[in-house]
């Protein structure tokens, strides 16, 4: 009997230990996440393209060149990091070196297509030839969220007239041809 009692009271001491305040661990098991500070505006590098085409029977060359421009409005990311918005010009010169079509393009050329965040947060990010479809030459562009993967897709088509029109681009380009198995 005794040693029931013995076992009774160490079950008991054992539960009401159980019961106690349990010590608060001050450790921290991840580390805290500190927002990243901002640094002085970034901008993109300098990019230029030469494209050689034919449309509507005619031997062209087209001119692409982006330089970031600081007079344009910098945009600022949810840290407050500035970004340097571009500017990108587009000559396209016949055979004899004549221009054919020339433009110079910022981020307010594309505002019809842009939302407003694309519009305060967006930098245009490029411009590039694209393909010739019959009598048009066509250019993709891209506004984006800088430093991210987030962008709207437009197309600049040029006509053997010299006539441009932009649209926002809702063909997605996968690389898989519609014939091929996938």
């Amino acid at each position: 009997m005794k040693g029931k009692t013995i076992l009774y009271a160490g079950l008991v001491a054992l539960s009401l230990a159980g019961c106690g305040e349990k010590k608060t661990d001050s450790n921290i098991i991840t580390k805290k996440v500190e927002a990243r500070k901002p640094s002085s505006p970034i901008k993109m590098q300098d990019y230029s393209q030469k494209r050689e085409f034919s449309l509507a029977g005619a031997q062209l060359v087209a001119d692409i060149g982006r330089t970031a421009d600081s007079s344009l409005d910098m945009v600022s990311d949810e840290n407050g990091q500035k970004f340097i918005d571009n500017r990108i010009t587009l000559i396209i010169k016949r055979s004899d070196g004549s221009v054919f079509f020339q433009k110079e393009f910022t981020k307010s050329v594309f505002e019809p297509y842009l939302d407003d965040d694309y519009m305060t947060t967006g930098v245009l990010e490029g411009l590039v030839f694209d393909r010739v479809d019959g009598n048009t030459v066509r250019f993709a562009a891209s506004v984006s969220h800088p430093q991210t993967d987030e962008y709207i897709p437009l197309v600049v088509s040029i006509s053997n007239t010299g006539a441009m029109t932009i649209a926002r681009d809702t063909q997605l380009d996968t690389g898989a041809n519609a014939d091929e198995d996938i």
